[in-house]
């Protein structure tokens, strides 16, 4: 254990990361208060591990606080008539789109454990897709001075930062920040770089939610037409299935999986628990091994509609490890 105050990665520990493949189709108002309840649950410390949560949403539009006039092209009555949700929330960056055809990546990060620094953590997020997306046969990168990934014509960037101005990046900033914004912005009307990735975060006390979405088939592509897609003009978004690339369910589960493992030098082991066993995770009633054993068959945890008895309070602040899986007793305040 490393002295109070001290960062894990500081002393050597290699960060664990419990992620979680949730089942089905998740109502977005209903994903976003489960993640909001983790997040309160690890900045109070009674969610003793880190998470990522990894999912499919129902349609929905979403407004981050940077969310710019006209970026909805079209009208709420339109999107309710197409069954389509609208959500104001507190996350970062602009508009955006998450429905079926996506993976959702909500990690819930105690960024103590590993860099407290908001511009590491994002350009991190990318580098994690990115490092996902070679297995499954995509070259993904990043574009100056747009979050996310990107795939296309690399060298278009290439050409931006021959043609733009050194030196305008300043700290945390994309490679190239800076430069050759016009030449950037061409070769995205032109559709030469496209965005297969959208993140957007929200950090506070140094622990994270809200996160990525990795477009996986065609079926997104439409309703991105009736919004500016991160509030960048004329960008085309694309998925695995546009660019020809494998995107068998497990086989992008494990990719996204060994990318995070990667790029945030961290044990990502794979958990086993639907949306309403997070739920009661974050209601502080069972932990997440003792729904691995329900899902067994096992005879741990409470039936359901009954809460196992809340741990003792220093229990509720200790993960324990065994065999490189890590049992959390969860509470939110």
């Amino acid at each position: 254990m490393p002295p109070k105050g001290q960062d894990p990665s500081a002393a050597g520990a290699v960060p664990e990361i419990g992620l979680v493949r949730i089942p089905g189709r998740v109502p977005y108002r209903r994903g976003l208060e489960l993640q909001r309840a983790l997040a309160r649950a690890r900045i109070d410390g009674s969610l003793g591990e880190d998470l990522l949560l990894l999912l499919e949403h129902e349609p929905v539009v979403t407004l981050g606080r940077g969310t710019g006039d006209g970026h909805l092209v079209v009208g709420p009555e339109v999107l309710a008539a197409r069954g389509i949700d609208l959500v104001e929330i507190e996350r970062g960056g602009d508009i955006t789109y998450h429905g079926p055809g996506q993976v959702v990546g909500y990690p819930i990060l105690d960024l103590r454990g590993y860099r407290r620094d908001l511009h590491w953590y994002l350009r991190t997020v990318e580098e994690a897709l990115i490092r996902a997306l070679t297995p499954l046969g995509v070259s993904g990168f990043r574009v100056p001075e747009h979050t996310g990934v990107w795939v296309g014509d690399e060298s278009a960037l290439g050409s931006a930062a021959n043609d733009g101005r050194a030196g305008d990046a300043g700290p945390g900033a994309h490679p190239a920040a800076g430069t050759g914004s016009a030449v950037v912005s061409r070769a995205i009307l032109e559709g030469r770089l496209r965005k297969i990735a959208s993140i957007g975060v929200h950090v506070s006390r140094w622990i994270t939610w809200h996160g990525f979405a990795l477009n996986v088939t065609r079926e997104p592509m439409e309703a991105f037409r009736l919004i500016v897609p991160c509030g960048i003009e004329g960008v085309r978004m694309t998925g695995l299935e546009e660019e020809g690339a494998a995107h068998d369910p497990e086989a992008l589960v494990a990719a996204v999986a060994t990318g995070f493992g990667e790029a945030f030098g961290a044990r990502v082991t794979r958990r086993t628990a639907s949306l309403v066993e997070l739920e009661e995770l974050s209601g502080v009633t069972v932990s997440l091994t003792e729904l691995e054993e329900r899902a067994h068959g096992g005879s741990a945890a409470a039936p359901r509609g009954r809460p196992s008895d809340p741990p003792r309070p220093a229990d509720r602040r200790r993960a324990v490890r065994d065999g490189g899986r890590s049992e959390v007793r969860g509470g939110v305040r």
